[in-house]
């Protein structure tokens, strides 16, 4: 580049002097000429370092734009002084028409060579594009929103020579910009012209461009896109559209997530974890889904330690080597053992001493539970009893309880058994200087065991999807606002409350088959079957967030709540920890009679 920009500057004010005199060589006078071989080298020298100095040659000028053309300019304007100052110091006495017309010339050239290159490598890209299409059909793109990242994957879908795509129309809700183009793409209605627009164009792909867009609209469009049977992609987050780091490779496919319906929940990320920088954090069941990405999280925060406790080696490893990879300086204790052994928990509280325990070790599949109540006992019940206990003994801050909706009025063990869990958290705060708290939400999307890896699995074997009941209702988050929402109770609390998440709309989990198995590009009930299997024992048709009795408190989050405390007796309650310890540990054959006994508002199924 710096040898062509010499060589144009060279050409243009040769050219001036030939313009000058008819492009007659001959009739130029010598003493033009002279001035003219005097003053190249200091013209083409300023030139270059000027060139440099504005950063002209560390573009990539096949992406040369507004920002390149902005800083030609400036080039430009700096250079007209230096060519005054070089013509007064060598006393050149050039025809008026060569300064301003070679200066014009040279700005023509730098433009053009260096914007011809983008064209050339445009109309390289399109000239194969153009063989790759009439070797294979390409896919037929519409875009949903007229903004700036739409603007931006039709101009890199236009000029990739790696994508077999043709964008044939856009879709925006502003109906002025109905009826105009985008990058010459037209753009040709609204939402509701969704499915029209998709036959007219024949259209095998939608790309939803519209990152800023809240939870309800943006599932109000994939709702309506879903239905065309066409494959549907996302473009990430805004602030990587502000970044410039839209991607046609970045983009990806439609979601269940993207169909909840809501916003996701915000927290404040920063303060919380500025809380946990130099404390002692210990997470049990830290290699789970929610553990893990507990662990995610706080290792952001520059951690004085990080404990990852938990029974199962391969998921401990799995995190534990994330961590370090990511984390290098990270100060990391990664231990195995189990909640239900009082001396490895006590030991290992003694030892560390942590500041704050996150406390997600638990039994939670609900169906398995059912046929092994006893080991739900012991694990969660005792188990969250054991690592309490030890937490107070060895003087630990704040202790916080992973809970879930199914123990609101709980019909099964499971849920039963986190209802106890709570209320050892809320009886252990009354009784120590520790801040207990529990964190209650719904079933979280993508951890193990939940619907959407098994929906999954089923759509990729070719059906059939079973759903339990065709009523049947959850609430959903995904695993970082889950994480998020853990967090923010350690930061507000106090001490004994149960903190609840606002989840929005309830999703119905057959609705959310059909979609998931619209986003796979088949039809349910034709190309995937749907089989309705029964409700399986003690999992209800709908789940509670609130016991009515616990009230609705609100925190500084308007998504997050507050149950208050139940009153009851603890040191009865402390005997019928001791009573289920040992049925448990015998194999009792009542254990959900004594634990419906203990929680009033579990009705067991007790045929299994």
């Amino acid at each position: 580049m710096v040898f062509l920009d010499i060589l144009s500057v060279l050409l243009s004010y040769l050219l001036a002097l030939l313009l000058r005199f008819d492009f007659v060589f001959s009739s130029i006078p010598r003493e033009y000429l002279d001035g003219y071989m005097w003053s190249m080298p200091y013209w083409a020298i300023i030139t270059a370092v000027v060139f440099y100095g504005f950063r002209l040659y560390h573009s990539i000028w096949r992406f040369a734009g507004m920002d390149e053309a902005k800083r030609i300019v400036q080039a430009y304007i700096t250079l007209i002084f230096l060519y005054l100052a070089g013509a007064i110091v060598m006393g050149l006495h050039m025809p008026k028409s060569y300064y301003l017309v070679g200066y014009m010339f040279n700005i023509i050239m730098t433009v053009g060579l260096r914007f011809s290159y983008r064209a050339a490598r445009s109309w390289t890209a399109s000239r194969e594009k153009e063989k790759n299409e009439q070797e294979e059909k390409p896919d037929r793109v519409m875009v949903i929103g007229a903004g700036q990242a739409g603007q931006a994957v039709i101009k890199e879908m236009q000029s990739s020579s790696h994508l077999n795509t043709e964008v044939c129309c856009v879709i925006d809700d502003n109906p002025n910009k109905k009826g105009r183009l985008l990058e010459g793409v037209p753009i040709v209605g609204n939402r509701y012209d969704i499915v029209d627009k998709v036959k007219e164009y024949e259209i095998t792909r939608i790309v939803y461009a519209i990152p800023a867009t809240t939870g309800k609209n943006r599932k109000d469009i994939l709702n309506l896109c879903k239905d065309t049977g066409c494959r549907m992609q996302t473009v990430p987050g805004t602030y990587q559209i502000l970044n410039g780091e839209v991607s046609v490779t970045k983009l990806r496919d439609v979601e269940i997530t993207d169909l909840l319906g809501r916003a996701q929940v915000r927290v404040n990320n920063a303060e919380i974890l500025e809380a946990l920088q130099g404390k002692v954090v210990m997470v049990t069941g830290g290699g789970g889904s929610i553990g893990s990405e507990l662990c995610r999280q706080i290792a952001k925060s520059d951690p004085k330690m990080l404990i990852i406790f938990d029974i199962y080696e391969n998921n401990a490893y799995a995190i534990q080597q994330e961590l370090k990879r990511k984390y290098p300086d990270l100060n990391l204790v990664t231990l195995i053992g189990s909640v239900r052994n009082t001396r490895r928990v006590g030991t290992v509280i003694e030892k560390y001493r942590p500041d704050v325990i996150y406390h997600a070790a638990a039994h939670k599949h609900v169906p398995l539970m059912e046929d092994s109540p006893n080991e739900a006992i012991k694990n969660n019940v005792e188990g969250t009893y054991k690592v309490a206990q030890a937490a107070v003994q060895w003087g630990v801050k704040k202790f916080v309880l992973i809970s879930t909706d199914k123990a609101v009025n709980p019909t099964n063990i499971m849920g039963a058994s986190k209802r106890l869990c709570e209320m050892v958290v809320q009886m252990m705060n009354r009784q120590s200087d520790t801040d207990f708290v529990a964190v209650r939400f719904g079933n979280v999307l993508g951890s193990n065991g939940s619907v959407i890896p098994l929906f999954k699995k089923q759509i990729a074997e070719g059906g059939p999807v079973t759903v339990t009941d065709k009523r049947i209702i959850r609430y959903f988050m995904t695993i970082p606002e889950a994480v998020s929402l853990v967090l923010q109770a350690s930061y507000y609390a106090k001490g004994g409350e149960i903190f609840v998440l606002d989840m929005g709309d309830p999703v119905k989990i057959d609705d959310m088959a059909r979609n998931l198995i619209r986003l796979s590009g088949f039809v349910p009930d034709e190309d995937i079957k749907i089989v309705y299997t029964g409700l399986r024992p003690g999992e209800k048709l709908y789940e509670e967030l609130l016991m009515k009795e616990e009230g609705m408190q609100e925190t500084a989050n308007e998504l997050i709540f507050i149950g208050k405390p139940i009153e009851m007796d603890d040191e009865d309650f402390k005997e019928k920890l001791d009573l289920l310890d040992r049925e448990s540990r015998s194999e009792s054959p009542r254990i959900k009679e004594i634990v419906a006994e203990i929680v009033p508002t579990y009705h067991p199924d007790l045929e299994h």
